[in-house]
C-alpha cells in the first residue's frame, strides 16, 4: 500500500481555448470527488505555442499554466509534469500524475479511481477513451470503429477488462516511476505509448482497465499529428468528409 498525498492532472494544449473550458470543467468535477478530501491536487495547462486565449482560459478556472512553443506534445506533457512536481514538493513516490487532454472530458470517478489503483501498489494506471461529437454523415464509420476498438484485445473466457490501448487523454503514472523510465519523450506523436512501454519494460505494475473511459472530441482536424485525432480523420475519409 502506498499513500498518496498529492495528485497532478497534466493538459497539453495548443489553441485549445474553445474545448479547454470543458475540459477543465471536468476535471474539477473529478477533483470534488469524496474519496480525494484529504489529497492535495493540482492542474497544469502547458500551453504550447498558443495564440488565442489558452492561457487565460486555463488561469481564469486556477489551473497552473507553464507556456512553451516547442509544437511537440511530448515537450509539453513533460514540462507539465515538472511544473507540477516542483509546485508539490512532495516525495515523487507520494505522487501521482494524471494526463488527458484539452480537447477530452474525464468521467466524475476518474481520479479517484486511479488514486485507488495507487494506493493499491499499481505504478500506471492505462485507460480507455470513446469519441464524441461527430458529424452525422460519419457515424456508421464511428459505430464500426467502436466496434472494434472495444473488441480488441478480449479473449473468450479471458478478463474483458483489459485492453491494447494507450491514449494520453486517459493515464496515470505514480511520479516516481515516471521518473525512473525517463518520463514523456520529446516525440511529436506516440509520447503516450513511449512512456507505457518504458514502464513495462521496466519492470513497474501496469494496469489496463476499460473503466471510466475519457471522452474525447471527434473533431475531423487534429491538434497532434499521428494521434486519436488523426486516426478518426482517416476513417471520415472514407465517406468523403471534409478534413
Amino acid at each position: 500500500m502506498t499513500d498518496i498525498a498529492g495528485m497532478a492532472v497534466v493538459i497539453p494544449a495548443h489553441n485549445e481555448q474553445t474545448l479547454l473550458p470543458a475540459a477543465l470543467s471536468a476535471v474539477s468535477r473529478a477533483a470534488r470527488h469524496p474519496a480525494l478530501a484529504s489529497t492535495r491536487l493540482l492542474v497544469v495547462v502547458a500551453a504550447d505555442a498558443c495564440t488565442d486565449g489558452t492561457r487565460t482560459v486555463a488561469r481564469r478556472a486556477g489551473a497552473l499554466v507553464v507556456p512553451l512553443h516547442a509544437r511537440n506534445p511530448g515537450r509539453a506533457r513533460a514540462a507539465g509534469v515538472a511544473l507540477a512536481l516542483r509546485t508539490l514538493r512532495l516525495d515523487p513516490g507520494n505522487v501521482w500524475i494524471a494526463s488527458t487532454d484539452a480537447d477530452s472530458e474525464v468521467p466524475p470517478g476518474w481520479l479517484a479511481y486511479q488514486r485507488a489503483r495507487a494506493e493499491q501498489g499499481w505504478d500506471a494506471v492505462v485507460g480507455t477513451v470513446r469519441p464524441q461529437g461527430w458529424p452525422p454523415a460519419l457515424a456508421d464509420v464511428i459505430r464500426a470503429h467502436l466496434r472494434e476498438y472495444e473488441a480488441a484485445g478480449r479473449h473468450p473466457g479471458g478478463a474483458s477488462d483489459l485492453h491494447p490501448h494507450v491514449h494520453g487523454a486517459n493515464l496515470g503514472v505514480r511520479a516516481d516511476a515516471y521518473l525512473r523510465c525517463g518520463g514523456y519523450p520529446a516525440l511529436t506523436a506516440g509520447e503516450d505509448h513511449a512512456l507505457v512501454s518504458a514502464l513495462e519494460t521496466g519492470g513497474h505494475r501496469v494496469l489496463r482497465t476499460r473503466r471510466h473511459p475519457v471522452l474525447t472530441s471527434a473533431r475531423l482536424t487534429a491538434r497532434a499529428q499521428g494521434g486519436y485525432g488523426d486516426h478518426l480523420g482517416r476513417l471520415a475519409e472514407r465517406v468523403h468528409l471534409p478534413g
